[in-house]
Parts: C-alpha cells; structure tokens; sequence
C-alpha cells in the first residue's frame, strides 16, 4: 500500500511540473486572517508567519508563481473571493458540504478536529447540556462556529461571535467568555502553550463531525478555477513527495498534522 501511495504521489508531482510552468510569473492572491496561530499568524514585525503561511508559499514556488497575500476577515473570505478581491483563501478554511456549495477546494493540507477550552477546574464539557447558559466564544463564520451554533445555541448556549481568534482568547481570559471552541491544533499551540494559556485547559473529547467539519482544511476557490485549483493539487502532491511538506510539519508540530485526527 505504502509503495502505491508513493507511486501516486511521484506521478502527481510530475505532473507538478507542467502546472507551473502554466503558472510561472503570474500574479496569485491569496487571502489569509492572520489571528490563527500557529497556522497563520504575524511577527512582532508584521511579517505572516505559520504552518499554514510556509506551506503555501511552498506551494506558489513549486508553481513558481507571484503570491501576493491579502488580509481579509475569516467571515468576510467567501463573499470576497466570489467578488474577485483575491483568487485563493489560503487560511485553514475547513471543507465542508455547506462551502462546497459555493466554493470549490483543493485537496487536504492538513486535519484537525475541533475543541473546546476552559479554565482548570472548570467542569464545563463539549455538550449541550454542560453548557446551557454558559458563553462559548468561536470565531465568525468558522466551522465551529456552525457547530455550535446548529447543536448547542437552541438549547441555551450562548454563542458569542468574534472577527477573529484573538478576540475569543482575549475575552476567555478576562472571564467575558465561559468557554472557546476552536480547531484542536490552533488552541493547544496557538492559546494553551502560550503564557495567557497557563490557567486553561481542554475540555472532553474532540469533536470531529464531518458534516461541519469536512475532509479536513484546504485552498478555497472559485469553482469555475478549475486549471487553479488543479494546479495547487499537483504542486501540494509534489511538497508531499520531495520532503518539503514533512520539514515544514517539523517546525511547528510533533505529529502529522497532514493525517491528524
């Protein structure tokens, strides 16, 4: 199985190949919510960093295109590559049934399930009878914030909508919020790991509901893109194949955050 595998992957990445050369020189932007850490973030400089940040640019120099990021809302990232104010989300957007209606996708760039955080010793849980009257913070138009919203705002849940992650930690901190709800990896090495972090903890068992929570986090385009699209598919097969994924893995993570569940 492994060899096939391999065998496939050798093949897209040299197809790889050809999609950039149809690419090479021209102009992609790539819109990003740089409130995600460690998957998209900023430097105290105001360079874009993260996991999600390397392996794009990874991907536009396979292509050997000119990438040009464009900061944009989480919320406000589908309306605005439908408008044509860029041409790729590229900010760990989750593929989901609901997106696909819309959007098209590229293949997985990485998995995560969702997770709730509380403060030690809080007895609070990820169900909706834990958390009736309570406040769980989610970052606008996230998959999360569907989730919640759908199972746990009807039956008294509070959910409290943010323009983006930062917002969510920053109230959970101060006692605004009693809860957040969030992609595992972005709050274990983005909030928990991190000084502001030290009093939380997660809460229960992930949640990973393919219905809101997909395939896992890719590329979104419009889906008439299709030579785009595809040719991001070869470029992430052909990163997956000389290594180049596996060392960006290794500068933020300890596990394969390609197949993490």
């Amino acid at each position: 199985m492994k060899k096939w595998m391999a065998a496939v992957a050798m093949t897209l990445a040299a197809g790889a190949a050809h999609a950039g050369g149809d690419w090479a020189g021209r102009e992609i932007r790539l819109a990003v919510d740089p409130t995600y850490p460690p998957l998209e973030y900023k430097l105290p400089d105001g360079t874009l960093a993260g996991f999600g940040i390397d392996i794009t640019n990874a991907l536009c120099a396979e292509l050997r295109a000119r990438c040009v990021w464009v900061e944009s809302s989480f919320d406000g990232m589908i309306p605005g590559l439908l408008a044509r104010k860029f041409d790729v989300i590229a900010s760990s957007m989750t593929i989901t049934p609901k997106r696909m209606q819309q959007i098209a996708f590229t293949n997985r760039i990485s998995n995560a399930p969702a997770r709730l955080v509380v403060r030690k010793g809080s007895p609070l849980l990820p169900s909706a009878e834990s958390l009736k009257g309570k406040r769980v913070g989610v970052e606008q138009g996230s998959a999360q914030a569907d989730y919640a919203i759908a199972n746990w705002q009807a039956a008294g849940v509070q959910i409290v909508s943010y323009p983006n992650q930062d917002q969510v930690y920053a109230d959970l901190v101060t006692g605004r919020l009693d809860a957040a709800f969030q992609a595992s990896i972005a709050a274990s090495d983005g909030f928990l790991k991190k000084p502001q972090g030290k009093d939380f903890m997660f809460a229960g068992a992930p949640i990973d509901d393919r219905q809101y929570f997909g395939q896992g986090d890719g590329l979104g385009l419009r889906k008439q893109d299709v030579e785009l699209r595809d040719a991001f598919n070869h470029a992430l097969a052909a990163i997956l194949a000389n290594g180049t994924y596996a060392r960006i893995n290794r500068k933020y993570f300890d596990f394969d955050i390609y197949g993490a569940k």
